[in-house]
C-alpha cells in the first residue's frame, strides 16, 4: 500500500501577510488620496460657492461699497423686491452706511449650498456669511443668493452688529 502525499500549501508567515496588509493599505490610501485631489482640483472653489453664485455676489458686494442701491435692487431676486420696495432698501443701505461706515475688511466665516422647498427661500440657494470689518464698528454680514433658470441674484442681505443698536 502506498500513499500518496501532494503538496500541501503551510500557512504564511506572520511576516509575509503584514507586508501584503500594509502594502495593500497604503495602495488604498494612495487611491484616495489622489481621487480627493483630483476631485478638489476639478473645478475648485476656494469659497464653497459656485462659479455663478460667486460673480453674482461679488457684483452685489461691489454695488454695495460703492452705493449703487438702485441697481442693485433692479438686479435682485425677485424675492428681494417682493420683500421690500426699491425706496425701502435705499433707506435701509444708506442707515447702514451712516451707522457703520464703509467696510474695511471682509472675511469668509461660512458658505452654505441649499436645495429646499419650503420658504423662507425656495429653491438652489447659497447663504455666505462674512464677519467684517466696518469703519465704525464690527458686525456680521449674511448673504443669500437665489438661482433662478441658470442665473443668480442676491435675495436677502442682513448685517448684525452691536454698532447699529
Amino acid at each position: 500500500m502506498s500513499f500518496k502525499v501532494e503538496s500541501v500549501d503551510k500557512a504564511k508567515p506572520y511576516r509575509n501577510v503584514l507586508r501584503q496588509s500594509r502594502a495593500s493599505f497604503a495602495r488604498t490610501l494612495f487611491i484616495a488620496v489622489s481621487v480627493l485631489c483630483s476631485a478638489c482640483n476639478q473645478g475648485t472653489r476656494r469659497s464653497g460657492v459656485p462659479a455663478g453664485a460667486q460673480a453674482a455676489l461679488t457684483a452685489s458686494l461691489e454695488d454695495i461699497d460703492a452705493g449703487r442701491y438702485e441697481k442693485l435692487y433692479h438686479e435682485a431676486a425677485d424675492e428681494w423686491r417682493n420683500a421690500a420696495t426699491l425706496d425701502e432698501s435705499k433707506a435701509t443701505f444708506q442707515r447702514l452706511r451712516e451707522k457703520l461706515g464703509n467696510v474695511r475688511v471682509r472675511n469668509l466665516q461660512s458658505a452654505r449650498e441649499e436645495q429646499t422647498s419650503t420658504a423662507p427661500i425656495k429653491g438652489h440657494s447659497v447663504t455666505i456669511v462674512y464677519q467684517t470689518s466696518f469703519e465704525r464698528g464690527e458686525g456680521m454680514e449674511t448673504i443669500t443668493l437665489l438661482e433662478h433658470g441658470g442665473q443668480w441674484y442676491m435675495a436677502r442681505y442682513f448685517v448684525s452688529s452691536s454698532a447699529l443698536r
